[in-house]
């Protein structure tokens, strides 16, 4: 009998906002395998810290070792690699639980394993919160209402998509805005959204930072975990909503 191969979503970073499912997922694996940065940390791990603390088994960890870049050749061979030795593990019948930050299919390496999965194996995936929801959270901020429409792009696309992003939707969420962020600034202006937009870097984590006043944001790269939300308020149209 094959094993069952389970992207776990643990959210944005606080150890707490792992829900009762992934935490109980984590629990009962076989094999806890999640991404390694060249360092060897795994901030995946980190989070699921307390479901790892009294799993119902004896565990096997198995790790993906994995540069941020973007160069594609490097992490498809890392992918390559990894599916391998977690499918090896599923034709033993063991489960496998892959740890994923935010939620699995949202930007989530575990979709490129998923695609890569042999179809004699099962699968399971257990959403989780991803980052720009817990942004909204430590802002206080809704996200959208009513009519206002909303999109959700990367700093990874070019000037005239983000532009547009900008200047068609109330909301906007630019994810991985990091290394981009210079750009993303100019832009911002541009499109006179400037004053619209928040910045956070580390969400939920210990070491997080929130940055509501963009002339306060040093026009500089910033860390990779980062994103702006930018919202337009809603205009008073005196009708009543019911």
């Amino acid at each position: 009998m094959s094993g069952l191969f389970i992207g776990v979503g643990v959210g944005p970073g606080d150890p707490e906002l792992l829900t009762l499912k992934a935490y109980r997922a984590i629990q009962n694996a076989d094999v806890i395998c999640y991404l390694e940065n060249e360092s060897g940390h795994s901030q995946a791990l980190t989070i699921a810290v307390e479901a790892l603390k009294d799993p119902i088994k004896d565990q096997q960890f198995l790790t993906v070792s994995f540069a941020m870049s973007r160069e594609r050749i490097a992490a498809n061979r890392a992918y390559d690699k990894a599916i391998g030795q977690i499918q090896a593990q599923l034709k033993l019948g063991k489960s496998v639980a892959f740890l994923c930050e935010g939620d699995p299919l949202f930007f989530g390496s575990f979709t490129y394993l998923l695609e890569r999965l042999d179809s004699e194996y099962a699968s399971q995936v257990i959403p989780g919160i991803p980052a720009f929801i817990a942004a909204t959270a430590q802002l206080q901020m809704p996200l959208t209402v009513l009519k206002q429409s909303f999109a959700v792009i990367t700093g990874r696309h070019e000037d005239q998509k983000i532009r547009a992003a900008l200047l068609e939707h109330d909301a906007v969420v630019i994810m991985k805005a990091g290394i981009e962020r210079p750009r993303l600034i100019k832009l911002l202006k541009e499109t006179q959204r400037f004053d619209d937009a928040n910045y956070l870097e580390y969400i939920s984590r210990d070491n997080q930072k929130v940055i509501t006043d963009l002339t306060q944001l040093e026009d500089k790269a910033g860390p990779y975990f980062s994103l702006f939300v930018i919202t337009r308020p809603e205009k008073k149209t005196g009708e009543l909503i019911l």
